[in-house]
């Protein structure tokens, strides 16, 4: 009796089991790749807060293209020799009272106000390089998770029927037991498969779900109750490279949006320089002013010019630093080249291996290897074999198929990293 409540209970187990990946979840959101993607670039907050910052550099070009207002200056005389606003026409036709106006305009000189522009399209471009380059991380994290979840669903289908078959065996072995044709210890070693199965499904149903929170977090899917299903593709195989390495260490030095973002600040220094040294220069200040009754002339006008003299402050320090920065620009983006040629080999030579390792040869064994299970669970039926050739059999088959299943995984996560290295 005892022996029938621990089979049963296992039977319960098992089903239980079965179901407890999606046992929160009322509804199931099936998305491809690309149904992802679009989700991803539509409602992501990051990427509008990062674009929103794009626009806010580009606002800047105008305003860098916008000229110095005028200045005004005026002189009113209020009161004089007790009188106030003593503003008014003489007998002999002349006017009384005093007040003076100048209306000034700041130019720039060396073309400091080109250059403003020249760093200000920069800066802008920069914001640009660095949103590509979040879209790109988070793409990548994107990707990272879909296939991911992929194995982790297509595993915990694997887990799903041999726990379907499982608790048919241990239905049968439960009336051959009473009828006293085997022994209890076959049953507990049986019994011994199924805890370790509902383990393995229990860690994977984890796993299911850390998946699931991240990318309902990329997709920003506020619904708890919502679990993300990705196509089944198949298409795995049949990954290839996307081009020759040499190809794609050109391409990456073309598109990797961290690589272009550091060249762009090596732009930015070299702009900066450029406009320090004109700051050099010194800017001009003219206007015309007009002046009555305090001047030789009754009603006086003439053209103010003024510039500062640069005896002694012309720049030196800031030119300096700016030569600095460049150096160290030019230094950081030389490192980095190095290390992108580095990384674009690296992910290369991992698609390559991964793909070599996927071959056809190894597929057809997968194949075969399925069938040859089902043969030994029917031949173990009908005690063809042993319980102990079983159990081995059973053991090195869930192993070859979780294998199998990295293996597919790997190969698809190789050729992701190798197009997040190039930037593509």
């Amino acid at each position: 009796m005892l022996l029938r409540f621990i089979a049963s209970w296992l039977i319960i187990l098992i089903c239980t089991s079965s179901d407890q990946a999606q046992d929160i979840y009322s509804d199931t959101l099936t998305l491809s790749m690309q149904q992802a993607e679009k989700q991803f670039i539509d409602s992501n907050f990051s990427v509008l807060a990062a674009h929103y910052n794009v626009d806010a550099q580009k606002a800047l070009i105008v305003q860098a293209k916008l000229w110095q207002n005028p200045v005004l200056n005026t002189d009113q005389v209020i009161a004089a020799n007790g009188d106030f606003f003593p503003y008014r026409k003489n007998p002999d036709g002349s006017y009384s009272g005093q007040y003076y106006i100048q209306l000034q305009q700041l130019i720039l000189t060396a073309g400091k106000r080109g250059k403003q522009i020249d760093l200000a399209t920069t800066n802008a471009r920069s914001s640009e390089l660095q949103l590509q380059d979040l879209i790109r991380n988070l793409r990548y994290q994107l990707h990272q998770g879909y296939y991911n979840l992929q194995q982790q669903l297509s595993l915990y289908n694997i887990y799903k029927g041999q726990a379907a078959q499982l608790d048919k065996l241990t239905t049968a072995m439960q009336s051959q037991l009473s009828a006293g044709n085997i022994s209890q210890k076959d049953l507990i070693r049986i019994q011994a498969l199924v805890i370790a199965l509902q383990q393995d499904m229990t860690d994977l149903s984890k796993g299911i779900s850390d998946t699931q929170s991240a990318l309902k977090t990329l997709l920003q899917i506020k619904n708890l109750r919502v679990f993300v299903k990705p196509v089944e593709d198949a298409g795995a195989q049949n990954i290839s490279s996307p081009g020759t390495l040499e190809e794609l260490i050109i391409a990456a030095l073309q598109t990797n949006p961290a690589y272009l973002l550091q060249q762009t600040q090596v732009v930015y220094q070299q702009q900066n320089l450029s406009y320090q040294k004109a700051l050099r220069s010194p800017d001009i200040t003219v206007g015309p002013n007009f002046d009555r009754n305090s001047n030789f002339a009754p009603n006086y006008v003439g053209l103010g010019i003024s510039l500062p003299l640069p005896l002694f402050n012309k720049n030196q320090g800031n030119i300096k630093a700016a030569e600095l920065n460049i150096s160290q620009q030019q230094a950081t983006l030389q490192s980095l080249e190095t290390s992108l040629r580095n990384s674009v080999a690296g992910a290369y030579n991992k698609l390559l291996l991964t793909t070599k390792q996927n071959s056809n040869t190894q597929n057809d064994f997968y194949n075969r290897y399925r069938t040859m299970y089902n043969n030994v669970l029917q031949s173990y039926q009908q005690r063809q074999i042993s319980l102990l050739e079983f159990i081995d059999f059973f053991n090195e088959y869930t192993a070859s198929q979780q294998r199998l299943l990295q293996q597919q995984l790997n190969l698809q996560l190789a050729r992701e990293e190798l197009l997040y290295q190039v930037g593509k």
